[in-house]
């Protein structure tokens, strides 16, 4: 009976609730919160300042009365009751509109993606955090399975499919037949170490301490993953002949490589210091970050069963998640595995669909959920 009411005044949630950041898909409605996983909040008393985006401004900023919490750290959860407080407030965002019961009277139903990896101390973990938050009925589904649902890939069907989400906090590869997983690894190596990457490399090449959140911009701006060989000894040859043409053709060659101006604090001076980073550099700081990723495609390939790999070979990999927006990335799968690839659309809305995708079907609920029930 009091589920029955609940639901009346509930709004039921997706949530992919990721390292870097958090979407809400609202039944009914799409998706309605795009955040990033961060919290705000008082060192002494524990008060939540701030959460989102918001809150992600502050990093590195804070005094020393203030943190800033990632609440999530390689998919899993970190600090329980940030994790709680981050839920509960998107729950009464979701709810604060329309309702006209108090949003404290709202439970909904929640549907969560957690990594394929995860033990059950941490699922459980997790599922304990929706509820705390004021879900009446938490379910968690593993991501590259809502990632697949929500690229509209038939999961039950007797082929094999290979899905690639790469996040902020890992890395999910794994090959899906007959509703489910085959194979799968899972890497705590995401968006968040490429960035890592980005600072260190800058570091120890110019002696230059930049901070996380600049070297996800430069990432964003200039960074890639691939380059084709041929190409750049054409484009050099290219070059050469315009030069001999015209010498004036060099400056406006520089000019036209990717580069970004990044600030920092100079290691031997301890004073602020300007500096300029090219495509290339930036390639090279990602190359062992990438590696890695490209050994753990390798050895899902390697330990799926043949008939599987047939079906691979011909339907491709399917790309998603945030990370798989580095430019050239596909292209390196596909030098390394030569295999297909197929880049989503909207790669970093995949896991959150799916989770939409199985609230409207509860059949489909009740067959890909890992854990599920009632507080």
């Amino acid at each position: 009976m009091f589920d029955r009411l609940f639901s009346l005044f509930s709004h039921d949630i997706g949530i992919d609730l990721g390292t870097a950041n958090t979407l809400i898909w609202v039944k009914g409605k799409g998706i309605v919160i795009r955040e990033a996983s961060v919290v705000a909040m008082h060192k002494k008393t524990k008060k939540t300042i701030a959460i989102g985006n918001e809150a992600k401004k502050m990093v590195g900023k804070t005094p020393p009365s203030i943190i800033t919490i990632s609440p999530l750290k390689g998919g899993v959860i970190a600090d329980f009751d940030a994790t709680a407080a981050m839920i509960s407030h998107y729950i009464g965002v979701v709810h604060e509109v329309g309702n006209v019961l108090p949003v404290a009277w709202s439970r909904p139903r929640v549907v969560i993606g957690i990594p394929s990896s995860v033990t059950e101390v941490e699922r459980r973990a997790v599922w304990e955090a929706a509820l705390s938050a004021g879900a009446r009925e938490a379910f968690l589904i593993e991501e590259p399975m809502a990632a697949a649902i929500g690229e509209n890939v038939s999961v039950f069907a007797p082929t094999g499919i290979m899905i690639v989400d790469i996040g902020g906090g890992t890395t999910e590869i794994a090959i899906i037949s007959l509703g489910g997983i085959v194979v799968s690894k899972s890497l705590r190596i995401a968006g968040q170490e490429m960035d890592r990457a980005i600072v260190h490399y800058v570091r120890l090449r110019h002696g230059l301490i930049m901070g996380e959140r600049t070297a996800e911009d430069v990432k964003i701006k200039i960074g890639s993953a691939f380059q084709k060989t041929e190409n750049r000894r054409q484009k050099t040859e290219r070059d050469k002949e315009k030069t001999e043409k015209d010498p004036s053709s060099v400056i406006r060659h520089l000019s036209s490589e990717k580069m970004a101006v990044v600030r920092g604090r100079d290691i031997e001076t301890g004073l602020p210091k300007s500096l300029r980073l090219t495509e290339v550099e930036i390639r090279e700081a990602l190359a062992p970050v990438l590696a890695e990723i490209l050994e753990a495609i390798s050895d899902v390939l390697q330990e799926a069963p043949p008939e599987l790999t047939n079906d691979i070979l011909t339907h491709g990999i399917l790309l998603t998640g945030g990370g798989s927006q580095l430019s050239g990335l596909d292209q390196l799968i596909v030098e390394r595995t030569r295999i297909p690839v197929v880049l989503s659309e909207d790669p970093m809305t995949s896991v959150v669909r799916g989770t939409g995708k199985v609230l409207e079907d509860n059949q489909l609920l009740q067959r890909v959920k890992v854990v599920g029930g009632l507080k």
